[in-house]
């Protein structure tokens, strides 16, 4: 395997602090109930840290996956969206939030949207941990964003390279 440099980007104390904000923020939209649904498998870190800070607050939490897949093996984003796991669980009437590790193009993120959606929902909100603009091809925006960062491609804290560098507890620019 070759091995690629990675810089640091976002420190682990930097990604905690800001997690924790979030899920005040969070808790401040959402009355009482919350069911938090996770696009994996990049935001299965961000999403336990966030779950967890949000024990503090008066969120009664529940939790579930989908996974989309549209990257395969490269670094850019294929543009097709397609939905590998669904929902185990009825969100009729319920408040919803919406998990990812990165908003990068918008079409996955876009394209749940509109799945959920289509269960009816009490109220349907997104929260990613990075927001790329400068890579936006669809017309979308996140509700509750960690961080905005420029265009370069991300690894660590749950973002892979190839299935690699999820584990790393920070977050840093793959340079190839």
């Amino acid at each position: 395997m070759q091995v690629e440099k990675i810089s640091p980007f976002l420190e682990e104390k930097d990604i905690r602090s800001r997690v924790r904000e979030l899920a005040h923020e969070i808790a401040a939209v959402f009355e009482d109930e919350l069911t938090v649904i996770g696009l994996l498998k990049g935001s299965f870190m961000f999403m336990a840290d966030l779950m967890r800070a949000m024990h503090r607050t008066p969120l009664h939490l529940t939790v579930d996956f989908m996974k989309v897949s549209s990257y395969g093996t490269g670094t850019e984003s294929s543009g097709e969206v397609r939905l590998v796991k669904d929902i185990g669980f009825a969100i009729e009437k319920r408040n919803v939030l919406i998990v990812d590790d990165i908003l990068d193009s918008g079409h996955s993120l876009s394209m749940v949207i509109r799945h959920l959606e289509g269960h009816r929902p009490k109220r349907l909100k997104t929260c990613v941990l990075l927001d790329k603009p400068e890579r936006r091809q669809v017309s979308i925006r996140a509700d509750f964003v960690g961080f905005e960062i420029p265009n370069a491609f991300v690894v660590g804290y749950g973002l892979d390279f190839d299935e690699h560098y999820r584990e790393l507890p920070y977050i840093g620019i793959l340079e190839t």
